[in-house]
Order: structure tokens, then C-alpha cells, then sequence
């Protein structure tokens, strides 16, 4: 696990993705437009949304979003349940920037399992699932008895 910590630390497939499509961005920018991605299937997303899933303040939250509206990687319109509330969307530069992030990790992986037997390749696949399944479960558990207990 540290191994693959370190791996995944040094964020190769988020700065290749960067290269190709954006370069200027910074990492963070990368974290905010995952944070849209994965918080857009429940709904409309927020800065509040945004700040939550990410674990900052929702003041620098606000400063990335700013950041990458003037970027045009995000736009901000008003809410189709409440128009008084806004709401964040990626733009089409945002959404070929997620696309090639997909590509990368796709050719990394790819590349890794490349001489593996499919049959190992479909074992690691369900058994890679299943762990990180549990990780989450088990985060997000602990997060809610630490919140119980404050």
C-alpha cells in the first residue's frame, strides 16, 4: 500500500493529462474537476459541494473555482431547482480534460497488465473493485464516528 501511495503521489497520470490538454493547470484544478465528475451524478453541484468532497475551506474551494471559470475548464449558471443558487458544470475544455485523464490511467494500466493472462487481468479486476469498495465503506464510516464523537 505505501508503494502504491507513492506511486499515486507523484500524480504522472494527472500532470500527462495536463500536458496534453491544459498545460498551466495545477493539480488541484485536476481534484476540482474529479470533485464535479463524481458529485454531478447525485445532483447539482455547489461550491459547498465541491469544498465538502474535497476536505478544504469552502473560501479556497471558491478561489479554484474562480480560478478554472476563467480558465474555461468550468462554468458557473443558476440552478434549474432554485435560480437563486449556482451551481457549477464543466465546459467542453473540462470534459476532454476528464477524457484524457481516463485515456492516461486506460494506456497506464493497459501497459502494467499488458503480459498477464486475461484470466488474471479479470481476478485483479473484480478483487481491485471489491478492496476499493471496502476502503470507501470503511472511510466513510469512520468519518461519520468521528463526526459523532466531535
Amino acid at each position: 500500500m505505501t508503494r502504491m501511495r507513492l506511486m499515486t503521489g507523484r500524480r504522472l497520470i494527472g500532470r500527462l493529462a495536463i500536458q496534453s490538454v491544459a498545460p498551466g493547470l495545477e493539480l488541484s484544478h485536476l481534484d476540482v474537476l474529479d470533485a464535479v465528475r463524481r458529485a454531478q451524478d447525485s445532483g447539482e453541484v455547489t461550491v459547498g459541494t465541491i469544498a465538502e468532497m474535497m476536505r478544504i475551506d469552502p473560501s479556497r474551494a471558491s478561489r479554484v473555482v474562480s480560478d478554472m471559470v476563467g480558465r474555461n475548464i468550468l462554468r458557473r449558471k443558476a440552478s434549474q431547482a432554485d435560480a437563486r443558487r449556482i451551481v457549477v458544470v464543466m465546459t467542453p475544455l473540462g470534459q476532454k480534460l476528464m477524457a484524457e485523464i481516463k485515456a492516461q490511467k486506460m494506456t497506464l494500466v493497459s501497459d502494467i497488465v499488458a503480459d498477464w493472462p486475461q484470466e488474471e487481468i479479470d481476478v485483479f479486476a473484480k478483487l481491485f473493485d471489491k478492496f476499493i469498495s471496502g476502503f470507501e465503506e470503511l472511510f466513510e464510516a469512520r468519518m461519520r464516528e468521528m463526526t459523532e464523537d466531535a
